[in-house]
């Protein structure tokens, strides 16, 4: 048996069907690419001390890692007509590869 559920279905879990957007991908130096991905814009509590919170807004973009070979912190991702750059990235070996994003 060749390849893994998970690797062989990422087509399936980023068609934009059902959970997925389209985003422009712009390495540094490099052309822009239409790439799918699954994008995620909360709020979260940050404890800034002595019992005070804030929310900090966090942005995360998780597409294929094949979508974003090459991929370095500074690099342009734009999703619903709004700019980001690429704060944080990790790819976590299975296929997927999670960008942390900052509103430009």
């Amino acid at each position: 048996m060749s390849g893994s559920f998970l690797t062989d279905d990422l087509s399936t879990v980023f068609d934009t069907v059902d959970f997925s957007v389209v985003g422009t991908y712009t390495p540094d130096g490099g052309s822009a690419t239409s790439i799918n991905g699954i994008f995620d814009d909360e709020d979260l509590e940050v404890d800034v001390g002595e019992g005070s919170l804030i929310l900090q807004r966090s942005a995360k973009f998780t597409c294929a890692s094949g979508d974003v070979i090459g991929i370095a912190e500074g690099d342009a991702l734009t999703v619903a007509s709004v700019d980001y750059i690429i704060t944080y990235f990790k790819d976590d070996g299975t296929g997927v590869t999670e960008t942390y994003l900052e509103v430009v």
